[in-house]
């Protein structure tokens, strides 16, 4: 940060301590993962929640990456971290996640994939398949060793069964001695409702 002192960071609002919905599993297995002073990234943006979450988890010695293609999705991004004083950890970047390993570096902690199409946005500007196959074959190549990747999938939209069948291909295909991968439904909620994806590296 700028200036003489340091601005004081505002408390991020309590944790839900639901596990309804892939967003909620997701923000739980990064609360068990991430530390101050981690790295991490946010390969989808949208209005910021993932962001604040990682800036909040990995504190003001850590450092995040947010991209998004959409300029409404960063700059609600950079509103948010701006009111609870997080801005100054987070880099944000207006380009495709297939450009991740361009800005961020190797030993990430974590990384998050919230698929699909920007909430409240425009359903038709969605996630596709061989962008997102990209990035993640990235973030998995920069991942530390125990680091995750945290992919939630919808299925509800057009192209979205057809993006979520080739990242659990993806997911299927990687070396079972180098990642642990995870795929996780809940059984009790519609056959579209998101579900999540998460990807260990293990050496």
């Amino acid at each position: 940060m700028s200036g003489a002192e340091a601005a004081p960071l505002i408390a991020a609002a309590p944790k839900n301590d639901s596990l309804r919905g892939a967003v909620t599993l997701a923000h739980f297995f990064l609360r068990q993962r991430l530390r101050p002073g981690d790295l991490a990234l946010d390969a989808t943006c949208g209005n910021g929640l993932d962001t604040r979450l990682l800036a909040e988890l990995t504190g003001p010695e850590g450092r995040v990456w947010g991209f998004d293609l959409q300029a409404a999705a960063i700059a609600a991004t950079r509103a948010l971290l701006e009111r609870e004083g997080r801005l100054a950890q987070v880099t944000l970047i207006e380009a495709g996640h297939e450009r991740l390993a361009e800005f961020a570096p190797a030993g990430l902690r974590a990384a998050v994939f919230n698929l699909g199409y920007l909430p409240g946005g425009d359903p038709a500007f969605t996630t596709s398949p061989a962008s997102t196959l990209s990035a993640l074959r990235q973030a998995a190549s920069l991942l530390a060793r125990q680091g995750i990747i945290v992919v939630s999938l919808y299925t509800g939209h057009e192209g979205g069964v057809e993006e979520a069948l080739a990242v659990e291909r993806w997911g299927a295909a990687l070396a079972p001695k180098e990642f642990n991968v995870w795929c996780s439904r809940q059984l009790n909620r519609p056959a579209i409702a998101p579900y999540l994806m998460l990807v260990e590296r293990t050496r």
